[in-house]
Formats: C-alpha cells, sequence, structure tokens
C-alpha cells in the first residue's frame, strides 16, 4: 500500500512540475519565417532598450516567499511552530557555546592546578632531599668527629 501511495504521489508530483514548467514557458512562435524573424526581433530588442541608453530599468519587486497572515488555523500553528523552533534552535545553539566555554575554562583551571600540584610536588621533593642530603652530611661530620674522639 505505501510503494502504490508513493508512486501516486510521485506521479501527481511530476505532472505538477511539468504543468508549472509549461505555463512559465513563453509562447512558442509559428513555425517557419515569422518564427524566425521573432526570434532575431527578440534578440536584437535587448540592445535598443533603454538601459542600454543610461536610463535605468526599475528592478521587478521583491516577491514574498512567504504566505501573508492567512486565517486558516492550520497554516497559524505551522508558522508558530516554525518560529518556536528556530527560536529554540537559536537559544541552543548560543547555550552550547557558553556551555563549551565554561567547560573550557574548566578545563584550564584543572590543568593549572595540576601543573601547579606537580610543581609543588617536585619542589618539596627537593627540599626534603636537601633536607636528607644536609641531615646527613652533618652526621657523618659528626660521626667522624665522635670517631676521631673515640680512637
Amino acid at each position: 500500500m505505501t510503494q502504490l501511495h508513493t508512486l501516486l504521489i510521485g506521479t501527481a508530483l511530476t505532472a505538477f512540475a511539468s504543468t508549472a514548467a509549461f505555463a512559465q514557458t513563453p509562447a512558442q512562435p509559428a513555425a517557419g519565417i515569422s518564427g524566425q524573424a521573432q526570434v532575431q526581433t527578440q534578440t536584437q530588442a535587448p540592445a535598443e532598450a533603454p538601459a542600454a541608453q543610461g536610463v535605468q530599468m526599475p528592478s521587478p519587486a521583491p516577491q514574498n516567499l512567504t504566505a501573508p497572515g492567512s486565517t486558516d488555523p492550520l497554516v497559524q500553528k505551522r508558522n508558530a511552530d516554525a518560529e518556536a523552533n528556530a527560536e529554540y534552535r537559536a537559544q541552543k545553539k548560543t547555550s552550547k557555546a557558553q556551555m563549551k566555554e565554561q567547560q573550557k575554562a574548566a578545563k584550564d583551571e584543572y590543568t593549572n592546578q595540576v601543573r601547579n600540584a606537580k610543581l609543588n610536588r617536585k619542589a618539596d621533593r627537593a627540599a626534603a632531599s636537601n633536607e636528607l642530603k644536609s641531615g646527613m652530611q652533618g652526621q657523618s661530620a659528626g660521626a667522624a668527629a665522635s670517631g676521631e674522639a673515640h680512637n
């Protein structure tokens, strides 16, 4: 059933597209000499247009692609939903950017804390090592002095 439904929709869309394309094409001139003459005059017409003489042609008015305020409740709901979705996506995008910024700041702070902790640990070890070395030298000097006294 769904394949049949898809086929019917595809056929309808194709027919609609071909009808719309046919409606947009200009009327074909009659075959023969008059058709060739009309084509030649069409190609010469732009060269003689006022725009070629320095007079600027007015540009066509911009077309509004959205339907004006429809009274159909379903269209109004669709427009409201689209607007709400766009607002939600924009808000989500900004909050995601803020979250990434906060995470980056937290990560930077953490790496600084780890780096400082490593430096502090290294400094503490060096201080303890120096203290042990100075204590050993003091003991060995004291032991040597006491050993000389015993001999």
